[in-house]
């Protein structure tokens, strides 16, 4: 081992972290740019192997983190989360969808952003403490939904559920059904799309773009439920991988953007229709088998308010319960 290098193993209750969010818990002051140009060179590696930023830890992972500068080797910091307001804890226990010894599974709302960043400070790791019920243990996160993007989110309540249900997720073992209104109607109606993405950053910030030589394979079922006109379609989506902004980049591409969705529609988001200018994405459904092989967990997720009243705009019926994917 070289001089300065430690290696460190992930605790129990760290199961399912991003690498890069470990590396936050343990070394706050140490820089992204900095953390990037260590897992681009090979110096931070997970049971010997390059990892990214990306990469879900297991509890027990040997970690290689190699000299850091005095400020970044800093303990990590204890400080407990601040208390959960009242209003917020009050919220969030009415969102819950399902609970039992292992999971659960929480209606996320619109706006909330999951973790936290540079620019934000609410987010839903910060107030898990008011899910913890009669646990002993604080829920833990296993997926993520982006910050406008409602419905299904799924929290271990143990850290041997969270190993669990990091590795079906890591190993794509779960079903997961999206809606969303879309701008125009796609063609076919019904399809599969396979267009590799790759993030870069522009003016606009980071984003997806199709990327067919170098970008990673993102595949997205979809099938049209509903069309009002030649102007607005319903589809269910089903993510067969799970790219960063996968649903928003692949919509776009079938040249039929998520409503709301400026960042990949532009003006073509926000058709003149009366609808909430708020994007129109919402995870409905997830399956995933039970940790301790205890059957299979399907839960869904009712429309948010902004959805539903653009379902009713459009004579959508919100209650459909057809499966637009059945098992081959």
């Amino acid at each position: 081992m070289g001089a300065g290098v430690s290696k460190r193993r992930v605790a129990a209750d760290e199961a399912g972290l991003r690498l890069d969010r470990w590396f936050k818990r343990h070394f706050p002051d140490l820089p992204h740019g900095r953390l990037a140009r260590l897992l681009r060179t090979g110096q931070i590696r997970v049971g010997g192997a390059r990892a990214k930023a990306g990469t879900r830890l297991a509890a027990g992972d040997e970690v290689r983190v190699p000299p850091l500068d005095p400020p970044s080797a800093a303990p990590p910091d204890k400080t407990p989360p601040p208390p959960v307001a009242e209003a917020d804890a009050a919220a969030l226990r009415a969102a819950v969808l399902y609970r039992d010894r292992d999971v659960i599974a929480l209606d996320k709302p619109p706006g909330l952003a999951v973790q936290g960043g540079s620019k934000t400070r609410r987010h839903l790791d910060a107030m898990l403490d008011a899910l913890r019920f009669d646990a002993a243990e604080r829920p833990r996160l296993v997926h993520r939904l982006d910050k406008d993007t409602s419905g299904v989110l799924l929290l271990a309540r143990t850290a041997a559920a969270a190993a669990t249900l990091t590795a079906a997720f890591r190993r794509r073992e779960t079903r997961k059904i999206y809606w969303a209104l879309v701008a125009g109607i796609p063609r076919p109606d019904a399809g599969r799309i396979d267009l590799a993405l790759e993030k870069r950053r522009g003016g606009g910030g980071e984003r997806m773009v199709a990327a067919a030589e170098t970008g990673q394979r993102a595949i997205t079922d979809f099938a049209t439920l509903d069309a009002a006109g030649t102007k607005i379609a319903w589809l269910a989506l089903r993510p067969l991988t799970g790219r960063t902004h996968q649903l928003r980049a692949h919509c776009a591409a079938l040249g039929t953007p998520i409503l709301g969705d400026g960042k990949y529609g532009g003006r073509d988001a926000f058709p003149d229709a009366g609808l909430a200018r708020k994007l129109h994405l919402h995870a409905r459904e997830i399956a995933i088998a039970r940790p301790g092989g205890r059957g299979l967990l399907r839960v869904r997720a009712p429309l948010p308010p902004h959805m539903r009243e653009s379902w009713a705009f459009l004579g959508f019926d919100p209650d459909r319960d057809e499966d637009p994917f059945p098992e081959d």
